[in-house]
């Protein structure tokens, strides 16, 4: 059994490095309609073809190219209706025989769209009606039988990434490109979400004056459901940080509750972050930070903006 499986992979493996090596000016053709193309790319096909390529359309769309599947066997009952002139077709049909797909063509040139065709048989109909034909011919299918569709739909599916690669590299499609299209996932909140979007403010937000007592500082923080209170001067500046654990040992040391100030307990000095800093970078601060600590305040042009506070951050969904 595990002979097999190595085998497949290696037949399958062999099959892409042949083709890397052997690259059709085509490619690079397609590629060019690509980048200069003013509607969306439509892959289209059907079968175990259709779905490399509607696996295809999501790539494309994920890295800058405006892209979308159309199912071959729905296009002639009105979804043709959505290729427009300024679209470019990309058909995937490995025989370049397949009815449904081999149809559309004469339809796809007189809405004005150009289109291409990956196959493995560059002489069949489609290749025929095509205004250009992707070459993904294999020697044999990883099939022991030579039929189901193996190597050769790993070489299109590889081809299809390599395709969506070279013009996102082309287009200098950066990492917050990406990430404007993955807003939902963790990737796309590492290089999206800001401190200003986690942070604390108004109600949720503990603060306190150097003259604040600290029952007026124990009650503030509780309110807050917060790990300790800002302590701000006249203007909204930052003074410095009460924590929950500077309380715990005011009183351990033998202090009354009804004695002493924010001034006695806080630390100045202490980590700040700005608004504008990725929420990730603010996790790092807390991760790289000597001490062990669950809250900074956040900081704009030394007045106190809101409070940062970890368990949030783990939260957000960014780690």
């Amino acid at each position: 059994m595990s002979g097999a499986i190595s085998r497949v992979l290696r037949e399958e493996a062999d099959a892409l490095v042949a083709k890397s090596q052997a690259i059709e000016s085509e490619f690079s053709l397609m590629m060019e309609w690509i980048l200069g193309c003013r509607g969306r790319l439509v892959t289209c096909g059907i079968g175990k073809s259709g779905h490399i390529a509607e696996k295809a359309a999501a790539t494309f769309a994920s890295t800058g190219t405006p892209s979308f599947f159309l199912h071959a066997a729905e296009a002639v009952h009105g979804d043709l209706g959505m290729v427009t002139e300024h679209d470019v077709v990309l058909a995937y049909t490995y025989s370049g025989e397949t009815d449904e797909v081999v149809r559309l063509f004469p339809s796809f040139r007189a809405i004005g769209a150009k289109s291409a065709v990956m196959t493995g048989r560059p002489q069949s109909s489609a290749a025929r009606s095509a205004d250009l034909v992707l070459n993904v011919g294999v020697e044999k299918e990883a099939c022991p039988n030579n039929l189901a569709p193996t190597t050769s739909t790993t070489l299109m599916l590889a081809m299809s990434d390599a395709l969506a690669v070279a013009v996102m590299e082309e287009r200098q499609f950066g990492s917050e490109d990406f990430a404007k299209f993955h807003p939902a996932g963790a990737l796309g909140k590492r290089l999206l979400l800001t401190v200003q979007d986690v942070m604390r403010q108004g109600e949720d937000l503990a603060v306190g004056t150097p003259d604040s007592t600290v029952v007026d500082l124990m009650r503030s923080i509780t309110s807050a459901g917060a790990g300790g209170a800002c302590v701000v001067g006249d203007s909204g500046e930052l003074l410095g940080f009460v924590s929950d654990g500077d309380l715990r040992r005011w009183i351990v040391d033998g202090h009354s509750v009804t004695t002493g100030t924010a001034k006695d307990l806080m630390s100045s000095g202490g980590p700040t972050v700005e608004p504008g800093l990725l929420a990730i970078d603010a996790f790092e601060a807390f991760q790289n930070y000597p001490k062990k600590i669950g809250e900074m305040p956040v900081v704009a042009d030394g007045r106190l903006v809101g409070l940062l506070v970890l368990k949030d951050l783990l939260r957000s969904g960014i780690v």
